[in-house]
C-alpha cells in the first residue's frame, strides 16, 4: 500500500575515479564508502526510514534508497542530509542526494532494478538525480 512520504536517491559522485585514482578495492569498504554506510544506517534509524536499496555493510555504500513515510516537518531530514554531504566531501568525496516528495511503499526491493522503477516515484527521483549528477552534482536537492 502506498502512502505518503519521502523518497531519498543518493549516489557517490564520480566514484570509480576516486577509486582508481587511490588504488581502492572496489569490493572492500574505504573511507567514503564506510563512512557513508553507517551515516545512511543511523540516518534511517532516526528518521524511522526503510531503507530500500544499496546499504552495504561488506563492500561499503555507493548508492542508496530510503523511503520516509508520513514525515512531519522535513527541516531535520534535509539539515542531517547535508551533514552526510559535508562529511563526504571532507573526506575528500562528493555525492549527490534528491529528497522528493511522494507516495512510498516502504518496502526493501529485492533487485535494483525494482529499487529504481518499483514506484513512479522512484523513477521520478533517479531521474532528477542523473540530471542534477550531470551538471556536477555534490549537492542536496529537495523538492516537496
Amino acid at each position: 500500500m502506498l502512502v505518503e512520504g519521502l523518497i531519498i536517491v543518493a549516489d557517490l559522485d564520480k566514484f570509480e575515479e576516486y577509486v582508481e585514482a587511490r588504488g581502492l578495492d572496489e569490493y572492500k569498504p574505504n573511507d567514503i564508502t564506510g563512512t557513508l554506510t553507517q551515516m545512511f544506517y543511523d540516518f534511517a534509524v532516526k528518521w524511522r526510514g526503510v531503507v530500500i536499496y544499496g546499504l552495504d555493510f561488506e563492500r561499503g555504500t555507493e548508492e542508496v534508497i530510503i523511503e520516509i513515510p508520513m514525515p512531519g516537518e522535513i527541516d531535520g531530514i534535509v539539515r542531517d542530509l547535508e551533514q552526510i554531504r559535508r562529511a563526504i566531501n571532507q573526506l575528500g568525496g562528493s555525492i549527490t542526494i534528491v529528497v522528493l516528495r511522494d507516495y512510498v511503499l516502504c518496502k526493501p526491493a529485492r533487485n535494483r532494478r525494482e529499487a529504481y522503477y518499483g514506484t513512479p516515484g522512484r523513477s521520478r527521483a533517479l531521474k532528477i538525480l542523473r540530471s542534477i549528477k550531470r551538471r556536477g552534482g555534490n549537492k542536496v536537492f529537495v523538492e516537496t
